[in-house]
This record gives C-alpha cells, sequence and structure tokens, in this order.
C-alpha cells in the first residue's frame, strides 16, 4: 500500500516535487557561495592611529611654580568608508603639594578629557585627531574642540593636546611609557 501511495503521489506531482526540491537546492547553493562575499561587502575599518601610556607635561603647570603634571592618555582613530571615528582619554593629575616628600604623589585630578575622534589627518609619522570632548577640571566644558597631534614612538615620542574652550589651553606633552603609532597614510 505504502509504495503504491508514493508511486501515485510521483505520477500526479512528481514534476512538482522535482522542481521544488531543485529550486531549494539551488538557492542553498547560491547563498553558501555568495556568503563570503557578502560578509567582505560589509566595510572593515582601517585603523589610522592608535596608543596609549603616560605623559608628563613639559614646564607642567608653568610659572611661579612649575609643579609636574603626569597624565594617562589613550587614543585610537580608524577610518571606514571615508567617515572618521574614534575615541580619545586623558587624565592629568598633579601631587597635591609642590615641595616635600607628597610632592611625588601624583594623586590630584586636574583636568579629564573624554571625547570622540572625527577628523584625522596622517603625513608620514604623524598624526592630528581631531574632535570634541567633555572636560573636567582644567577647561572644563562640554562639546569642547581639541586637537591631539602625536608621532610614532615610544618613550621620548611627543604629543600636542590643544583645547579650545572659554580659555584655549596647550600642553606639549613627552610620552614616558607607552606608545603612540600612526598606521596608514591616506
Amino acid at each position: 500500500m505504502r509504495g503504491h501511495m508514493c508511486k501515485r503521489l510521483w505520477k500526479s506531482h512528481g514534476w512538482q516535487l522535482f522542481f521544488g526540491a531543485s529550486v531549494v537546492l539551488a538557492v542553498g547553493v547560491f547563498l553558501t557561495l555568495m556568503a563570503p562575499a557578502v560578509r567582505g561587502a560589509s566595510r572593515t575599518a582601517e585603523v589610522l592611529a592608535r596608543g596609549g601610556g603616560t605623559t608628563m607635561i613639559e614646564g607642567g603647570t608653568g610659572k611661579p611654580g612649575f609643579i609636574p603634571v603626569l597624565t594617562t592618555v589613550a587614543f585610537h582613530a580608524e577610518v571606514t568608508g571615508g567617515t572618521v571615528t574614534g575615541a580619545f582619554e586623558c587624565l592629568a593629575r598633579a601631587p597635591q603639594t609642590s615641595t616635600g616628600p607628597a610632592s611625588a604623589q601624583f594623586t590630584t585630578n586636574v583636568m579629564y578629557v573624554t571625547g570622540q575622534i572625527k577628523t584625522a589627518t596622517i603625513h608620514r609619522d604623524r598624526a592630528t585627531l581631531a574632535g570634541t570632548a567633555t572636560i573636567t577640571g582644567l577647561g572644563a566644558g562640554a562639546d569642547v574642540p581639541f586637537t591631539f597631534v602625536i608621532r610614532t614612538g615610544g618613550p621620548g615620542a611627543t604629543a600636542v593636546l590643544t583645547t579650545e574652550g572659554l580659555t584655549p589651553l596647550v600642553f606639549d606633552e613627552v610620552l614616558l611609557e607607552g606608545s603612540f603609532e600612526v598606521l596608514y597614510e591616506k
């Protein structure tokens, strides 16, 4: 009975079953072959610059006291389809006192910058990254324009942070620990 039913089904609908199975198989093969191409179609980010470490601000707080200032900095900038994105973080610390045993303990938060990188200009071993940031402490404000110019390297590499708040501030920095990398020139 069972074999008889299958024969009747094949005779009456065989071509439809064969056609349907062929279409399902063809679509499956097509999707399998196209999956890598579709994945590759999504644009991957190219890293422009990245780095992090500890820097010392040249001249510290400036005249008259010249209190030293250390920063912890981290950043990355990428480009995807012509759009630059990235992030910038910088925490500046100074000692609570300018002389004595506590003058080497960098425990006072004097400035914190957290921002989004929106543009990048790359030239050889130098990157100029720009965006807007929220700043606390010195130069405090929201949506404050900033630029961060770095040179590739490890300890001894240089950077300049400029913030354009109500009072523009410029910080010349020397990397003590860590590294700055400029990876891609347009």
